[in-house]
């Protein structure tokens, strides 16, 4: 339950103003739900009193007006409470995806790329979304429930007896609370079951939606279906074993109500015929535990959804696994004299493999210089440019950043850029993806970088700089993101730039109208590129065949 508490901190100090007036207000609303009946009670109970003794004056306005200040204000701060919770819980929502963004940055590049599947994308987005009910299910009904409870049982000792305002205050905080925490724990398994469920059966229809044709035209439809009812079953399994457990609950709290109510009011009898106690004043006590039922509805819910907030909170908190770069202190010799990228007997395998992709590999680039690494699908082109990008640790050798290994470079995101195959945009403007490489990118230098990569008559015609992608960069083609990720990257001007099959999904013209175009933006920029493209090939100076690097073990 660690990951909870830490994750309720992390939500209430994101909107720390917004969530105390939520939190107010709640207790305003049972505070004054628990007042509302109590002095309804009273008012009932004196009016009839007063009705039978002929002759007693009774003022009947103020108690009138006071019930319909309570109806009103009950229902004013009803409606500020979830307006001010909802919104500061949402808000507080975001600022906690852009922590999570921050905490990925400590997981390796091949945790990172695992990630990006659509399983895990939608396994984070339903962790944050349940984590909302940390605050408005968990946090503060509780903290609600007990200050109006701690509230009720000073004005009953005050108002009535010291008996009465033990009795309703025990009967709901032990009988209550026992209940509650048995909910709780009788429910984390199933709750955790029906989420891992119904998890399942939303990727599996996603999947099956998307690789429909191929499904079908290999037979393999039923098989989907089987998988897709299976996961269903399990669902709805758990969903009616947490049903049942909050069937159970709810009439187990109905009768701790009734009981208290029956004790009050036998207390409240008791006292009324000794004399002990004013009957309108003895009212208050028996409404007042009625009323102080509507504490215990909204805390069923929270306690019922406690091991799927669990379950989010820890994959969420979760602490990335320690993946230390070998650190050197300076290289055993000296660099090749202005060179911007060396490498020397690099050797490297595939995170958690024990062999090796290429071995004894060594090159070097100079500034100006263009050099392709030509290689099939498969033997390690993407895993060295995660070795040349510091992302993943190198089995042997090593690579040396403007004569400094690339691991301990003091600069190296300000010196060097890597594109990768699969390079995101954001839902936004064009300038809003471009100025992310650059703040304070004026719009000249925006177009300048879009005409490098032959995309500015396409922009041109989409509306400009201020056209809006939908998310993921939709609304372009293949070949227009591809083209609108160099650009970004360009605008950086490092000294390096890595690009991992930059090409891909161009025509061979207009690729070779880029590769120039990158080359005229970028004249002094050493640039490496993983190639298998005739067009990135012909425009490099040189050209390095990495299967003559190839590990034979």
């Amino acid at each position: 339950m660690r990951q909870l508490w830490q994750v309720l901190r992390l939500l209430w100090k994101a909107e720390p103003w917004a969530m105390w007036r939520g939190a107010a207000l709640a207790v305003a609303v049972l505070g004054m739900g628990a007042a509302l009946l109590g002095l309804s009670g009273w008012f009932i109970t004196a009016t009839g009193i007063a009705g039978v003794a002929v002759g007693i004056a009774f003022d009947v306005f103020r108690p009138s007006a006071g019930v319909r200040f309570l109806a009103l204000g009950r229902a004013g701060a009803r409606y500020g409470e979830r307006l001010l919770t909802h919104d500061a819980t949402l808000r507080a929502l975001a600022r906690l995806r852009v922590t999570l963004l921050a905490r990925l940055e400590g997981y390796a590049m091949p945790d990172l790329r695992r990630l990006r599947g659509a399983a895990a994308l939608t396994r984070i987005t339903a962790d944050v979304d349940a984590l909302d009910g940390v605050v408005l299910r968990l946090a503060l009904p509780v903290a609600a429930a007990l200050i109006t409870h701690a509230g009720a049982f000073v004005a009953l000792w005050a108002l009535t007896s010291h008996a009465i305002a033990a009795s309703v205050a025990l009967g709901y905080l032990i009988g209550g609370g026992v209940v509650l925490w048995r909910v709780g724990r009788a429910t984390l398994d199933p709750s955790s079951r029906a989420e891992a469920a119904m998890q399942a059966l939303r990727q599996g229809a996603i999947g099956l939606f998307r690789g429909r044709r191929e499904a079908i035209l290999q037979g393999t439809l039923p098989r989907w279906r089987a998988a897709l009812d299976a996961s269903e079953a399990e669902a709805r399994a758990a969903m009616d074993r947490l049903d049942a457990i909050d069937t159970g609950a709810g009439m187990i709290l109905s009768a701790i109500v009734a009981l208290v109510t029956a004790s009050a009011f036998a207390l409240a009898g008791l006292l009324v015929a000794r004399d002990a106690l004013d009957p309108a004043l003895a009212a208050i006590g028996v409404f007042v535990a009625l009323a102080l039922a509507e504490t215990l509805v909204p805390l069923r819910r929270g306690m019922a959804e406690i091991g799927r907030m669990r379950d989010a909170a820890a994959r969420v908190m979760a602490e990335p696994a320690p993946h230390a770069l070998p650190q050197r202190s300076s290289p055993a010799l000296p660099a090749v004299p202005g060179t911007v990228l060396e490498v020397r007997n690099l050797s490297l395998a595939r995170p958690g493999w024990t062999r090796l992709l290429l071995h004894d590999l060594s090159f070097h680039v100079m500034p100006g210089e263009t050099l392709a690494l030509r290689g099939e699908s498969g033997v390690g082109k993407s895993t060295l440019f995660d070795v040349l990008a510091g992302l993943a640790p190198a089995t042997a050798g090593e690579a040396l950043l403007l004569g400094t290994p690339v691991e301990s470079h003091g600069a190296l995101r300000d010196t060097l850029l890597l594109v990768p195959q699969r390079a995101a945009l954001l839902s936004g403007t064009i300038f809003e993806n471009l100025a992310l490489a650059a703040p304070g990118l004026s719009e000249d230098a925006a177009w300048a970088a879009l005409r490098a990569v032959a995309l500015g008559d396409d922009i041109a015609a989409r509306g400009g700089l201020g056209a809006v992608l939908g998310e993921g960069g939709a609304g372009l083609s293949g070949g227009q993101a591809r083209r609108l990720v160099l650009a970004r990257a360009i605008l950086r001007r490092p000294a390096l730039l890595l690009l991992d099959e930059p090409t891909e999904g161009l025509d061979g013209a207009t690729a070779r109208q880029v590769l120039a175009g990158i080359r005229d933006f970028l004249p002094q920029a050493a640039i490496v590129t993983a190639s298998h493209r005739l067009a990135e090939l012909e425009t490099a100076d040189h050209v390095l065949s990495l299967e003559s690097y190839i590990h034979v073990s």
